[in-house]
């Protein structure tokens, strides 16, 4: 902007000549001569030595001033046409031209007149005159345009001169008023911006709603008209750029002369000037008119802080002359009714002021200028909040214990009542006889049961629980009812003492009965428990113990037969029912985790596009939703349109379990995605987790746990399957459908194993090419690893023996990485493992020793005929012979392909 302001307008402009420059009597052709200096013609003109001495140095000052200062430092070369004219038009033409001319010179050509008598008397006086024209420059007569062609190349002179140069006048001159009227639009509006500027940085900010609004919308108006007026300078200025490269534009073997570069130049600083401007006034912009936006936005918050506060006081003020409670039941329904009536009153005001605080803090997060008046407002309406809640919640929880002591007491009361009655409707002469006496004490005693279920068997402890809320009035009614409580008991055992005295008056003569088998009291037979599904061993002991059979058909006992063909048929059974009751888990399980997919998806992912919350997004967190979620829009739509589906046709079909895994296999290599993506999910989530748009997603889904544990169910998930898968394979051992399970079994721990290998290898670092390159991912793992290399020195190689190695192996099936595991710490949480790449063998040129003497766990792969030798020490032989058979599987293929 200061460079535009500060620029110094030429004194001398086409505008004020241009009736001059029409006569043509002296032109800037754009031509250059050989080391670059510019040509201005002075081409043949009638009038010459009548133009106005003011207009042929207007002319000739202006002309000089275009070319730049590096070409106009040069010199210029004039040339001078006068082929038609006489010695006289010669001599008056450089004279003046010595005399008023404003540059420096270089050369001064002259086209002598072609008459004979003309040139032989322009021959000798340029040798007479020479002197008298003062010019310290050579001035060298030419016959013809030929000899011109000498010195200057054609290209650079116009058709008139025999050259190829292209020139219009007309054009030269309209493109020069254009290019000198876009400078001032340019310099004009830089000064608007600037004024605007200063009165933008000088303005005081309203106090009130609708003058800040009034100020908003006036700037706002005055700012979006000097952008339109910049829109059209820049137009301008383009438009300009187009019409001086527009011979280019049309023909691809047209030039732009030096000149017209020199224009194109000018005008594309002049646009960048512009475009600096611009920037500089929207950077500007930008900051007066956040702070007018947050003034406004404070204002507004100020205003609703007043009505809510109001609002809210006047609430609390109606919840403190809620102190009755009750004593009665309907009484306290009542209280119990108007307290609820108070707090759906207050639910609209309670939540404009957690949203006007959430928006406060919003406010407060996006840097605000007024930090300091907003965070107390937020706090204080947190308070109120907050006091209201727990002051509504002890209403609830006082009403509530009197509600309850009330119907205890009624329940007490009614109890009695109903205890007197039993006792008064019990004839006499009924309870004579032993059946009678028999008949009511068993009453007695299914009636007093019930008082178990009022709570009621201890009416002091009962008295006590209720104690800390008791008035005077409830207090001495509950007193009365304990009372009679202990008054109706001891009638209760008064009438238990004299029944119990009749019923033993006679006894019945007891007959003998023979014991049945199973009520031996030497060994009770163990009795079959309805077994869960993951009871299965026991439940096959507890069958194979009753039903087992000694030689004569008895069980160890002797005391107890039963067929042998009837154990199959239970077993039978309940692997059926245990097949069911796993098929009804994992459906149940199903179910539920496609319904957290979904509200993970609608409740988190979708609101991140809410335009009511884009304002509470952080900005770490724009535009990365698939980095946070990765494709579990992909795993939900695969679970709720297929997977659950296929899985809920087989709760009639058991047997069809298996089949569901083996024909999703391919689908179900989803979840290899998604974990890879999990490293990247969790930074990010780290970063935003605590930010307040997860906050209100979570509470509006009422989740008791942030979205980071939604996030991992589906790593929860897969691995659940195989949990499913085995015990479904325990109960159907030995049966129809064992094979496919066990295949599915296998396919699911080869999809989570795909799923650990990749999240290891996605942490590879160091290595230069690309792994997907590679070959599949068969194997990865850590082991202690010695070197030896026939090249090196002896006591490197024993120190090589001597000191293992922590290397991680991955093996691929073309290539065996050898890394380095590194753990880092991250922000504090759990450390994250990497890779760092050490060396690398090509499978093709590898071989292997399974046994090395002295370790069960060792073997050994050699490498370019053993020179290089790399003994791996496994953690336990297991692992040492999957290894090898992996490798062996991946030499044979090589092998059988080379074949």
């Amino acid at each position: 902007t200061d460079e535009i302001m500060q620029q110094e307008i030429r004194p001398l402009v086409a505008v004020d000549i241009i009736e001059q420059l029409h006569r043509q009597f002296a032109i800037l052709s754009g031509g250059r001569g050989k080391d670059g200096a510019p040509i201005i013609t002075f081409p043949e003109f009638a009038g010459f030595s009548e133009i106005p001495d003011d207009d042929f140095l207007n002319v000739v000052t202006y002309l000089t001033s275009i070319p730049s200062l590096e070409a106009a430092s040069i010199g210029f070369i004039i040339i001078i046409d006068r082929r038609r004219d006489k010695w006289s038009a010669v001599k008056a033409s450089l004279t003046r031209i010595a005399g008023a001319f404003p540059g420096n010179l270089q050369l001064v050509f002259v086209l002598r007149p072609s008459r004979f008598i003309q040139r032989a008397i322009a021959d000798i006086g340029i040798k007479l005159y020479r002197d008298d024209f003062k010019m310290k420059v050579p001035i060298i007569m030419l016959n013809s345009v030929s000899d011109l062609h000498g010195y200057i190349d054609k290209s650079q002179l116009t058709r008139e001169l025999g050259g190829t140069l292209e020139y219009g006048h007309s054009q030269w001159i309209h493109h020069r008023t254009a290019i000198e009227n876009f400078a001032m639009t340019v310099k004009t509006t830089a000064q608007m911006l600037q004024t605007f500027g200063t009165d933008l940085a000088e303005t005081e900010l309203p106090n009130d709603v609708q003058c800040t609004e009034e100020l908003l919308s006036s700037h706002t108006d005055h700012h979006n008209k000097l952008k339109d007026e910049l829109k059209l300078a820049v137009k301008q200025g383009a438009t300009l750029l187009t019409c001086i490269r527009e011979p280019v534009t049309r023909s691809a073997n047209s030039k732009l002369s030096p000149d017209e570069l020199e224009n194109v130049a000018t005008v594309e600083r002049l646009l960048a000037q512009l475009d600096e401007t611009e920037k500089a006034f929207d950077q500007f912009w930008t900051k007066h008119h956040l702070k007018l936006e947050q003034c406004l936005q404070l204002r507004h918050f100020e205003h609703d802080f007043r009505e809510v506060k109001l609002t809210l006081d006047n609430l609390m003020e109606t919840q403190a002359g809620f102190a009755d409670i009750g004593d009665s039941v309907t009484r306290v329904e009542n209280l119990l009714k108007e307290q609820k009536h108070l707090e759906e009153k207050g639910q609209e005001p309670l939540e404009k002021a957690q949203s006007l605080a959430l928006h406060g803090e919003q406010l407060i997060q996006n840097n605000h200028y007024a930090v300091d008046s907003i965070r107390p407002k937020c706090v204080e309406l947190r308070r109120i909040c907050d006091d209201f809640t727990n002051e509504t919640k002890k209403k609830y929880d006082i009403l509530g214990k009197s509600l309850e002591l009330h119907k205890q007491l009624d329940k007490a009361s009614q109890w009695c009542e109903a205890g007197i009655y039993l006792l008064a409707s019990q004839a006499v002469d009924k309870c004579q006889s032993q059946e009678g006496a028999e008949t009511a004490l068993i009453e007695i005693e299914k009636f007093l049961v019930t008082a178990k279920e009022h709570q009621l068997s201890n009416p002091k402890e009962f008295y006590n629980q209720f104690d800390m809320i008791l008035t005077p009035e409830i207090k001495a009614n509950a007193q009365r009812i304990v009372q009679k409580l202990e008054d109706v008991q001891e009638m209760f055992d008064k009438r238990q003492v004299s029944l119990k005295k009749l019923a033993a008056k006679q006894t019945r003569p007891v007959q003998p009965v023979a014991p049945h088998p199973e009520s031996s009291p030497k060994r009770a037979s163990p009795k079959i428990t309805r077994p869960a599904a993951q009871e299965n061993t026991s439940y096959h002991f507890q069958v194979r113990n009753k039903y087992s059979v000694g030689k004569h058909g008895h069980n160890g006992n002797g005391i107890f037969k039963k067929k042998q063909s009837s154990a199959p048929k239970i077993y039978e059974k309940f692997r059926v029912r245990s097949q069911i009751h796993i098929i009804n888990e994992l459906i149940e399980t199903e179910r539920v985790y496609v319904e957290e997919l979904q509200s993970i998806i609608e409740g988190y992912a979708s609101e991140m596009d809410n335009p009511n919350l884009v304002h509470l997004i952080p900005s770490a967190l724009q535009n990365k939703k698939e980095i946070l979620f990765g494709n579990l829009p992909e795993i939900y739509d695969f679970h709720n349109r297929i997977f659950l589906k296929e899985i809920e046709n087989c709760i009639e079909n058991p047997e069809l379990l298996a089949r569901c895994f083996l024909k999703r296999k391919e689908d179900l290599q989803i979840y290899e995605k998604y974990c890879q993506n999990k490293p990247r999910s969790e930074a990010l989530w780290r970063q935003c987790g605590d930010s307040t748009f997860f906050q209100e997603c979570q509470r509006k889904l009422d989740h008791k746990l942030s979205l980071d544990a939604y996030l991992l169910k589906p790593v929860q998930r897969i691995t659940k399957y195989q949990l499913l898968l085995k015990e479904m394979l325990k109960c159907s051992k030995n049966s129809e459908g064992t094979a496919e399970l066990e295949e599915a079994l296998a396919t699911v721990l080869d999809i989570i194993k795909s799923v650990n290998d990749s999240m290891h290898q996605i942490a590879i670092t160091g290595y230069e090419g690309d792994v997907s390159e590679l070959g599949k991912l068969l194997m990865q793992g850590s082991f202690n690893v010695w070197t030896d290399h026939k090249k090196g020195h002896n006591k490197v190689k024993d120190l090589a023996r001597f000191k293992p190695m922590q290397r991680h192996l991955f093996l691929y099936t073309k290539m065996l990485l050898f890394c380095k595991k590194r753990e880092e710490n991250t922000d504090g949480h759990e450390k994250t493992a990497s890779y760092s790449f050490k060396n690398s063998l090509k499978m093709s040129t590898v071989g292997i020793t399974e046994n090395v003497k002295g370790d069960n766990k060792k073997f050994e792969i050699w490498y370019n005929g053993r020179e290089e030798v790399y003994i791996i020490q496994a953690s336990s032989v297991e692992l040492k012979t999957t290894w090898i058979s992996e490798i062996r599987k991946v030499l044979t293929g090589q092998l059988e392909a080379c074949r």
